[in-house]
């Protein structure tokens, strides 16, 4: 069984694929190409409905035990509950730009590049900063009582994309990701 210490860090694997993968498609329309709009609505409803509702707020209950153990990491701990907030913002603008260019509504070039940029940017910096500083003082500091209580408080959600039951909303992403690590497996 996993636990909500691997989970966390799995998560972070998962969504540094899918900002992978959007990135991508960003590539494609800075080139002027039409990217799968469609696949990048998907990902950020993916990243809105699980990252922001359900993986942020065991974040934020952990950041809590950790303060309590290591009140040095409250700068740190602070950003990072901001970025969660400045992450869902800019996830729900980029949505409605998605939205607009999928329909042929695009109201301006700019306004997508900079959405998609913003979140892109600070979604890596985010992980990249739980990797590297908040993470591995949590493994050291929390207590299986810590996980219970983060556990207790929002409980876990079966993972409607990477988890063994593929939310039918999610399937061509799924397909999209598992292609894709096809595809790099044998290139």
């Amino acid at each position: 069984m996993a636990t909500a210490f691997s989970t966390w860090h799995e998560d972070h694997v998962h969504f540094a694929r899918l900002l992978d993968l959007l990135e991508s498609q960003v590539i494609l329309f800075n080139r002027g190409e039409r990217p799968n709009y469609s696949l990048m609505g998907m990902i950020i409803h993916y990243m809105r409905t699980f990252g922001d509702r359900i993986h942020h707020p065991r974040e934020d209950l952990a950041y809590e035990r950790l303060l309590e153990r290591d009140p040095d990491m409250r700068p740190v701990v602070g950003r990072l509950q901001q970025e969660h907030r400045v992450i869902a913002t800019v996830g729900e603008t980029l949505l409605e730009r998605l939205n607009e260019a999928e329909c042929d509504t695009i109201s301006s070039r700019a306004a997508l590049e900079a959405a998609a940029a913003m979140y892109l940017v600070y979604y890596r910096n985010h992980l990249s900063t739980e990797e590297r500083y908040v993470m591995p003082r949590a493994a050291q500091l929390l207590t299986p009582e810590d996980w219970d209580a983060v556990d207790t408080a929002v409980p876990a959600s079966a993972d409607p994309l990477f988890g063994q039951e593929v939310h039918p909303r999610f399937a061509i992403l799924r397909e999209q990701i598992e292609s894709e690590a096809r595809m790099t497996s044998h290139g």
